[in-house]
């Protein structure tokens, strides 16, 4: 048929229903194609969720569509005979953007790991469709919005843990349902009202609810009181089954109905202009995957230099940043992408571009950077300069070779021995000692975490980003925690007020400390376990008496003396009360004087009993 046209083609009617039979005649062939190289269905469920991820540390690149099912993936673990998808583990990888519904269509998951990220938005409440959920871990992120109600049905469902967020309402009386719950964790958010006390929320203690400073109840020693002011206990209504089932159910059928037929005369269309203008977009755009920062550079770009050190034009340091792209990207996080800038000469330099917050951020940054980049000393990373241009800033930092203390403590394969660890921890001490008491005006940092010191290559430890927390922070918000700081590294006062004081730092230096100490994170799966942190397993140590059982029993030449003044120190720093921690030029004092000049001769066995 589609030949007979071809031969008749001279005829103008008979050559329009010609291009309708091509037309369907390629519809059919690429829908054809499509069928028989489609990922699975979890594949797709994984995709819908990998696009509503706006920024990560590259774990998700390999995610990809062509590929027959998501089971080589990282952070993915399939059943081995039914390929359905039974783990999603993405702890710890930056992840930065919401958690998309379709997870929801992962009816076989058993464990769900996205803690210790960037995530935001509302929990899925799609979620309550994977039955066969064992384990959620979504603490340590800045999710918002309702616990939801509907988890009450994940009657498999052993551990909850959703701390460390930003999540508001009350705590859903369904969840007293889950029987099997033995690890329940929903501190350090913003709900309010009463705590269930019937059913599987009795049997928690005040740990999986403390930093809610709306709770009550029982597990709380907190009386509830009602609208009268008088005790009560009126749990909350449960869901009702025909709101659920019924007349719920026959509406979400007929909605499906619509968007199937939609979503199929849009393929149709989509596919329509593919074949019309594919070859169009390709040449124009299909060679351009690796985008630059040429559209940041351009339009106005102009260079301001702190020191005279650098033997470079304006001219000269734009051309380089118009080359670079994501294939230069060394690092991202709360406060921008890192790219690495080397010059012709073989400098390399730190490249930090943050986006603008508002329109009038450039006064106040420019005036802002002038300050910071006065700023020298040992201790901290050096501010070179920066890029002002329309669309963002492109700040200019010495390169430190020897990457982040993260990286060192919890990426190579090689420990840390005690020496090293030490003068980390003092070349941090006096970076922000002198943040604190030396330096016009005095800075306090907000965001003190392993990720925010850095090393040269001789593993010298050098405080940097300080300053930006207060330069990015919304003047139109109340709440800093969400533009300042790191769970788990942040005051228990600070989590309740958002107001930063050098005693915040003080408490985020002794987590760092511990972080040092032990190799393990703050917020560590092995603490969560048991409903703690890293402070909070310090405490139980200290209370048994074990306290030296916290150093990395990897950690070679340990010394009795200077592990025992490091704990003192860092038990004075974490203190719950802000009055009581010492300021950073008595932890510089008592470093130099106890930690730093202990007996050579006493050295303490990590691994002895």
């Amino acid at each position: 048929m589609i030949l007979l046209c071809l031969a008749n083609s001279r005829m103008p009617i008979l050559w329009m229903k010609c291009e309708g039979l091509m037309l369907l005649f390629v519809l059919m062939l690429y829908f054809s194609v499509k069928r028989s190289a489609a990922i699975s269905p979890d594949g797709e469920a994984l995709l819908s969720f990998k696009t509503a991820i706006v920024n990560s540390d590259g774990v998700l690149l390999q995610w990809r569509q062509e590929d027959p099912d998501p089971c080589g993936w990282k952070g993915v673990q399939c059943d081995a005979k039914t390929k359905r998808v039974i783990y999603l583990s993405l702890p710890y990888h930056k992840l930065s953007g919401s958690i998309s519904p379709d997870i929801g269509k992962l009816n076989h998951l058993k464990l769900l790991a996205l803690h210790n990220n960037n995530l935001y938005g509302t929990i899925p409440s799609e979620l309550s469709n994977c039955t066969e959920l064992r384990a959620i871990y979504l603490q340590g992120n800045y999710l918002s919005g309702l616990i939801p109600a509907e988890y009450g049905g994940l009657l498999d469902l052993e551990s909850l843990d959703i701390s460390s967020n930003s999540l508001s309402g009350s705590i859903p009386s369904s969840l007293g349902n889950l029987s099997k719950l033995s690890i329940f964790n929903v501190s350090t958010n913003f709900l309010t009202g009463p705590i269930p006390s019937q059913g599987a929320l009795d049997k928690f203690t005040k740990d999986s609810f403390v930093g809610n400073r709306g709770l009550c109840g029982k597990q709380i020693s907190v009386t509830c009181k009602d609208e009268t002011g008088e005790p009560s206990t009126k749990p909350q209504p449960p869901i009702s089954e025909e709101n659920q089932n019924g007349k719920k159910k026959s509406g979400r059928y007929s909605t499906r109905l619509l968007i199937s037929a939609l979503a199929t005369v849009g393929a149709l269309l989509l596919v329509a202009l593919m074949c019309f203008w594919g070859c169009f977009l390709y040449k124009k755009f299909g060679k351009n995957d690796s985008k630059g920062l040429v559209m940041d550079v351009s339009g106005g770009a102009s260079i301001v230099m702190f020191h005279g050190d650098l033997p470079y034009s304006s001219k000269d340091i734009i051309k380089k940043l118009e080359t670079l792209n994501e294939e230069h990207i060394i690092g991202s996080g709360g406060f921008g992408t890192v790219y690495k800038l080397a010059m012709d000469d073989g400098n390399v330099f730190a490249l930090k571009r943050i986006i603008k917050t508002n329109d009038g951020f450039d006064r106040f940054f420019e005036r802002e950077l002038e300050i910071l980049g006065s700023i020298k000393h040992r201790y901290l990373v050096n501010l070179r300069g920066y890029c002002n241009s329309p669309s963002s800033k492109l700040l200019i930092y010495d390169f430190l070779p020897g990457g982040s203390l993260d990286e060192a403590l919890h990426e190579r394969s090689e420990p840390l021995d005690w020496d090293t660890r030490l003068n980390i921890i003092m070349g941090a001490a006096k970076g922000l000692a002198y943040l604190h008491h030396d330096c016009s005006p005095r800075i306090i940092h907000r965001d003190i975490k392993a990720s925010n010191i850095l090393l040269d290559g001789n593993l010298e430890a050098r405080v940097s980003d300080f300053g930006l927390a207060k330069l990015l922070e919304d003047e139109e918000s109340h709440i800093t925690t969400i533009v300042a700081g790191t769970f788990g590294y942040l005051a228990p006062e600070y989590m309740q007020s958002g107001r930063a004081t050098e005693k915040t730092d003080v408490y985020s230096f002794g987590v760092l400390v511990l972080e040092v100490l032990s190799g393990k994170r703050p917020t560590d799966a092995s603490f969560i376990e048991k409903g703690l942190n890293i402070v909070g397993w310090l405490n139980f140590l200290v209370v048994e008496n074990r306290q030296r059982e916290i150093v990395d029993p990897q950690c070679e030449g340990v010394q009795v003396e200077s592990l025992d003044a490091l704990l003192s120190i860092a038990i004075q720093c974490v203190s719950s009360s802000a009055e009581d921690r010492p300021t950073m030029h008595r932890v510089v004092q008592i470093l130099e004087s106890e930690v730093m000049t202990p007996c050579p001769s006493d050295f303490y066995d990590s691994n002895s009993d």
